[in-house]
Formats: C-alpha cells, sequence, structure tokens
C-alpha cells in the first residue's frame, strides 16, 4: 500500500465520518464542498474535513482509494458513501439522516 494510500486509510479508519473536500468546512473552496459542508452541518453530526488542496497526494491518492474520481467524498465507519451529488439525493430520501443514525455516528456538541 502506497504512503498516501495509508494515510487516508488512517483517517478513514480512525474517524467516524470524513470528508475529503476543497477548502475547510469554515471555507469550502467549491460549491460542491459547499454543499457538502452545509448538509452534514444540517445533519448535527460530528465530523472530520481533510482540505485535499493541502496535500496533492491525498488529493490524487483519494481517488484512486474509492475509486471515484471527484472530490468532496463522503465516508461513515470507513464505508465510501459518495459525492455531494449523492449526497443530496440521500439526504432528501432521508437515506443519510438514517444512515448516521444506523452507524451511531456522534453528534456534534
Amino acid at each position: 500500500m502506497s504512503d498516501s494510500n495509508q494515510r487516508i486509510a488512517d483517517i478513514v479508519g480512525t474517524n467516524d465520518v470524513v470528508l475529503f473536500m476543497k477548502g475547510t468546512p469554515l471555507f469550502p473552496q467549491c460549491g460542491f464542498s459547499s454543499k457538502a459542508i452545509a448538509i452534514l452541518d444540517h445533519l448535527g453530526v460530528s465530523y472530520e474535513s481533510v482540505d485535499v488542496l493541502q496535500d496533492m497526494e491525498i488529493r490524487q491518492g483519494i481517488k484512486s482509494f474509492s475509486d471515484w474520481p471527484t472530490i468532496p467524498q463522503l465516508y461513515v465507519k470507513g464505508e465510501f458513501v459518495g459525492g455531494s451529488d449523492i449526497m443530496m439525493e440521500m439526504f432528501e430520501a432521508g437515506e443519510l439522516q438514517q444512515l448516521v443514525t444506523d452507524a451511531g455516528v456522534a453528534s456534534a456538541n
């Protein structure tokens, strides 16, 4: 496993919810990342974010790690969920809320 893949696996494995995104939650650098943050904030879950713009190895590595070509990417309990469009579809259908509830994800305090 490459160094970046190991780093990504460690991040995904040690956090219940991880969003690999462009920018930060306070300053997203693309509309898709902004939408993903808005969804997570609305759900009220605790999550970790990784700014792929700060690390080119992670930026490229996450695409092969998940076999998904775009960013942002959401992981819940180590499982890849999808990008912002999938997050929005799942959120609107109530599936994302159910996923985080079933996974026992802690709420943000």
